[in-house]
């Protein structure tokens, strides 16, 4: 029989205490759809901002969250849960949608790998739109796409404002698309590093890792309406 060690009871037991108060829970609970800064966070959840800061520091002490700097403001940071911290404590939390609309800045990479990823994962439907739509797809994305066996459709990117519907659940996957969009257009948002910066496949294929995880995190959390 495999009798754990200590040291792993220790961090559990340390997880159960941060997660044993009603408002880190309810933290847990929206940054289980998508990442927040800390002064959305404070909007979302009607909170103090000192109180906010407290309980940030003691599920991010736990290895529950982390923070990532934004591409788009670098003065501003995104808090994220780390999904594979929770073992199986995810919160249940389920919402409604007609479709899933995966928006980045040229809907030519990000946006268009997340929706075909979707489609693998999902029967809500699902499409992709850009802030500032590019020309083309990124050959680069249609690459990772190949690598992956991922079905990628080639499809001129497309400006949100042509393709947001009523009952839409948006999800930004690029801190330059979400600072932009603010509060114009609701949204859970997601910090995916621009692939394009790099332009490797290993920034590629660190994307489309990332966008499998989220998807796959939240994919059984969103039925169709």
């Amino acid at each position: 029989m495999n009798i754990e060690g200590s040291s792993s009871i220790q961090r559990r037991a340390a997880k159960h205490a941060a997660l044993s108060d009603p408002a880190r829970l309810r933290i847990v609970d929206t940054l289980g759809f998508g990442d927040a800064s800390p002064t959305e966070l404070q909007e979302m959840l009607a909170m103090p901002s000192n109180l906010l800061a407290h309980h940030l520091r003691v599920l991010e002490g736990v290895g529950i969250l982390r923070r990532v700097r934004s591409e788009a403001d670098r003065r501003r940071t995104y808090v994220q849960l780390i999904e594979e911290s929770l073992d199986g404590l995810s919160p249940a939390s389920v919402v409604r949608a007609g479709r899933v609309v995966f928006v980045c800045t040229a809907n030519s990479a990000r946006s268009q790998l997340a929706a075909a990823l979707w489609r693998r994962s999902s029967a809500v439907p699902v499409t992709s739109a850009g802030t500032h739509p590019a020309p083309r797809i990124d050959p680069a994305a249609l690459d990772a796409a190949r690598r992956h066996t991922l079905p990628l459709r080639v499809v001129r990117p497309r400006g949100l404002e042509g393709v947001l519907h009523e009952g839409d659940y948006v999800v930004t996957v690029c801190d330059n698309a979400h600072e932009e969009l603010a509060s114009a257009v609701p949204s859970v948002h997601w910090s995916i590093p621009d692939p394009v910066r790099l332009s490797t496949d290993a920034a590629y294929d660190d994307v489309y890792d990332q966008l499998a995880r989220r998807i796959s995190n939240l994919a059984p959390r969103v039925s169709a309406s």
